[in-house]
């Protein structure tokens, strides 16, 4: 399976970058700096993304 970004992630679940920042739980301005690569999110938060976007920690980090 190919590794997916975070943009990508949210976009398959249709969400808009402020819908997934408060399904996160985060400003949106924290999503936008994981998105860009700017900094990362913690490992909670990294569980949080995998339950909102519906995808594994390894699909998204390292493409299995």
């Amino acid at each position: 399976m190919p590794k997916i970004t975070l943009k990508a992630a949210r976009v398959n679940k249709n969400l808009t970058q402020q819908e997934a920042a408060n399904l996160i739980q985060v400003s949106l301005s924290t999503l936008k700096s994981w998105e860009r690569g700017k900094s990362f999110p913690t490992p909670p938060k990294i569980e949080r993304i995998c339950d909102v976007y519906g995808v594994s920690y390894d699909q998204i980090f390292f493409g299995y």
